[in-house]
């Protein structure tokens, strides 16, 4: 009989170029503070733009203007995508106001809201990058760990009809944002002018991560049913709200997953994490931080695409998994008690929650904060953000709830919501209101077709589809990436599309309404054209032929449509 000891190792094979970049990169400063400074390009070198994820940001390039500027012998049109570190997606109507101000100034003039319930600023010269990082950081925010091989911004349930319970899980997640964070002072010493302190032993530096940080990124998320908002099952590391008698007694735990995958690698895959056990509030630190320090023991360091956390617990078995937690925490995890998930949307309008508060959730077409013609969706938040005396709520959805709203300010906000012509969106189908998309072009280097600039007007057609079958109220998630990296959780919308190549797509079905499913690929590298023709085919015998309340990624699979995807593992099969 193998013993568990004898399982848990980390792969064989040479550290990948990764590793040996934070291995030379004193605690992620590598050459960052000097390079920022070099005027002769708007880029940086490789490994400090590996290094510079750490700090909350990606040296992207315009990827419209790359050819035209290649003709011209110009470097690439280089920018930096910076993103925020905001547990739980909640910010004040000061702190939006700063994050709008500072896109105009230092960026593209818009504001992302990412599915990870944070901002994002495009469009930002590396001249420019630390006085914006200053003024986030005089906002009482920040950017460090918001991308890089560390937790990264820890997601809690955002809509408001629990709200006690919701303010007590996001000071969950808040704490344990704050305490998974990197302990070096590089960010503090790069971007905000700290001097460094001499003589600081190198083993006080990172307690929890080491010098070489985690094999890749985490991500933490934490769901309170039958609201699933996060998906919470596509976190490396996941806690399930359980309420009883109207109080949070703890959560369950669930570990293991991820969405990313590569085009033609069947090694790589989608993945939903597993449900372990039950642990009490006060030890959702003690689990986050054992759970991270297996992934950073035990691993893939060789090889990048097989570094996630999801390979790590399929390879060494769920149940070796959870023996070593327990060793390390000391104590075990109580069976797991009953929750049921039914939505993972969010609830447009206005809702009014405890205490008197009032909740207004506004739909965000691709998460996208701008003025648009006929539509001034940036300017209108300006205003009312001026006169806001509550909080703004960043959903998982790219949508965005403003927040506590008092019975007095409820009458100014409505006004102005009329004055810039912002709605819920309840004029928009179902099938809209229920998609996603991640940037894709023309800033990710990693997209291989549209997805936010494009999905908008696919739905257009497919509306047409879904109001001659009576769909239009009908609630169906949709999820577009211009790549296989999983930004929008593609492998967890009952249609999703992933870019394959300019205009064509991987298209899949039949993952589960509240996140507990995963897709199948139903066509592979199809356009618009067949894309319209395949779902024009589905989608009525959908109308005609579906049970009273069901979901049509549940109905692909009874149809026989679709196989479903019992785990990631056979993802591909």
């Amino acid at each position: 009989m193998v013993e568990v000891k004898d399982i848990l190792k980390a792969p064989e094979g040479p550290p990948s170029d990764v590793e040996g970049i934070k291995d030379r990169s004193d605690y992620l400063r590598g050459t960052l503070k000097e390079v920022m400074l070099d005027r002769m390009s708007a880029g940086i070198p490789e490994d400090d733009n590996r290094l510079m994820k750490h700090h909350g940001s990606y040296l992207q390039d315009d990827r419209d203007v790359r050819a035209e500027r290649q003709k011209q012998k110009l470097e690439p049109a280089y920018q930096f995508m910076l993103r925020v570190r905001l547990p739980g997606g909640v910010a004040t109507p000061e702190q939006w106001l700063v994050m709008d101000d500072l896109s105009e100034k230092y960026g593209n003039g818009t504001l992302k809201l990412t599915t990870r319930q944070t901002f994002q600023i495009h469009g930002i010269l590396k001249w420019n990058m630390k006085s914006t990082i200053q003024g986030i950081n005089q906002a009482l925010m920040d950017t460090i760990a918001a991308c890089g091989d560390v937790n990264r911004n820890v997601m809690s349930t955002s809509n408001p009809h629990q709200s006690e319970i919701h303010a007590e899980v996001y000071e969950w997640g808040k704490k344990l944002s704050d305490d998974l964070l990197p302990r070096t002072r590089a960010y503090h010493e790069i971007w905000l002018d700290e001097e460094r302190v001499a003589g600081t032993p190198d083993v006080e530096v990172e307690p929890m991560y080491g010098p070489l940080y985690l094999p890749r990124k985490f991500k933490i998320g934490m769901a309170i049913p039958p609201e699933n908002d996060v998906d919470v099952f596509s976190q490396d590391l996941g806690y399930i709200a359980i309420v009883e008698d109207g109080k949070l007694v703890g959560f369950n735990v669930a570990i293991g997953g991820g969405m990313g995958m590569s085009h033609g690698d069947k090694t790589t895959y989608p993945q939903l994490a597993k449900v372990i056990g039950f642990c009490k509030p006060e030890q959702v630190y003690d689990v986050a931080e054992k759970v991270i320090t297996i992934q950073r023991d035990y691993g893939n360091r060789s090889v990048r695409k097989n570094a996630r956390f999801k390979y790590t617990v399929d390879r060494l078995g769920l149940e070796n998994v959870k023996h070593e937690l327990e060793n390390r925490l000391g104590w075990k995890l109580e069976e797991a008690k009953p929750y049921s998930f039914d939505h993972n949307g969010d609830r447009y309008g206005w809702v009014k929650g405890l205490k008197g508060q009032w909740h207004f959730t506004l739909f965000v077409q691709g998460g996208r904060i701008a003025d648009f013609d006929g539509y001034p969706l940036k300017t209108g938040l300006r205003e009312i953000a001026k006169v806001h005396t509550g909080d703004f709520r960043l959903t998982a959805n790219q949508n965005l709830i403003i927040g506590s709203v008092s019975a007095q300010k409820k009458k100014k906000i409505t006004e102005l919501l009329e004055k810039y012509n912002l709605t819920d969106g309840k004029h928009h189908s179902a099938i809209r209101r229920s998609s996603i998309a991640c940037v894709a072009l023309p800033t990710c280097g990693l997209a291989m077709a549209e997805a936010e600039r494009y999905l908008p007007t696919l739905i257009d057609k497919i509306e047409e589809i879904v109001e001659e079958n009576g769909l239009r109220d009908k609630e169906i998630t949709i999820r577009m990436t211009g790549c296989p990296n999983g930004c929008a959780r593609h492998a967890l919308g009952e249609i999703g599309f992933i870019g394959k190549a300019p205009g064509k797509y991987n298209m899949y079905l039949g993952a589960a309404f509240d996140g507990s499913r995963l897709s199948k690929m139903y066509r592979e590298n199809i356009g618009e054209e067949e894309i319209l023709r395949e779902l024009g085919s589905i989608l009525p015998r959908y109308a005609k032929e579906r049970n009273e309340g069901e979901h049509f990624g549940d109905f692909v699979i009874r149809a026989g449509i679709i196989e479903a995807t019992t785990d990631g593992t056979n993802f591909h099969a």
